[in-house]
């Protein structure tokens, strides 16, 4: 059976359930600042943005300005709330155990950030030495540039053609597919959304899933399609 070089997870809404709690966050304090929007609304148009593109965004289209200090008052607030509430999605530590061949973490989430959510959870054996962070990158360019995919499979020595990534955002679909890499989609955390599914595809999944259980499988079979395309 033909195997992947590499299976490459997003962390946040992949693994763990942390989006819907940091968008609950941020979406406070984005209102507070003179913006109104709801932890639903952002978690649909800007889930898998750092939040300081967030405020960039944000800020292009209402022309509010947001002090500079939002950032780090965000940061300070959502690891609190993290380090109390983060949960493991369902199925993702059997999911990710089952591939047998070279597995990380791509994330545009601090590294320390995702180390303490992967101790809470369990999933930190699983990845040992291999959670990339796109602030560590050579460029520091997060998500939806390629650079934290390209990074990990030049460090993991992965052909990007042969590598899988499983993302839950339009963002990191890009990135993925501007990495030249693969992408499953998925759909089963507390964020996700009527049509989630559909604009995941358009933005070039092959696949979604909303179960972990169903990974295994779907990997599987898309390998093999690879092997005969």
């Amino acid at each position: 059976m033909p195997q992947p070089d590499l299976v490459i997870f997003d962390f946040d809404g992949v693994l763990v359930d942390s989006e819907i709690i940091a968008a609950r966050v941020e979406a406070e304090l984005i209102s507070k600042a003179g913006y109104e929007i709801t932890a639903e609304e952002l978690s649909e148009l800007y889930a898998g943005l750092t939040f300081k593109d967030i405020l960039l965004r944000i800020e292009e289209v209402a022309a509010i300005p947001f002090k500079v200090s939002l950032i780090d008052q965000a940061e300070e607030l959502v690891d609190k709330r993290l380090r109390a509430d983060v949960r493991m999605i369902e199925g993702a530590r059997d999911a990710v155990a089952s591939v047998t061949t070279q597995r990380c973490v791509c994330s545009n989430s601090r590294t320390d950030r995702i180390g303490f959510m992967a101790e809470k959870t369990g999933l930190a054996p699983l990845f040992a030495g291999r959670i990339f962070s796109s602030l560590d990158t050579p460029s520091g360019k997060p998500k939806p540039a390629p650079d934290v995919f390209l990074h990990a499979a030049g460090k993991l020595a992965a052909n990007p053609a042969n590598t899988f990534v499983i993302e839950d955002s339009v963002h990191g679909i890009a990135g993925a597919i501007s990495a030249g890499m693969r992408v499953i989609g998925f759909t089963g955390a507390a964020h996700s959304y009527p049509g989630h599914a559909d604009i995941l595809t358009e933005a070039g999944a092959e696949t979604v899933i909303r179960r972990w259980a169903d990974f295994p499988t779907v990997l599987a079979a898309l390998s093999e399609w690879s092997e005969g395309a």
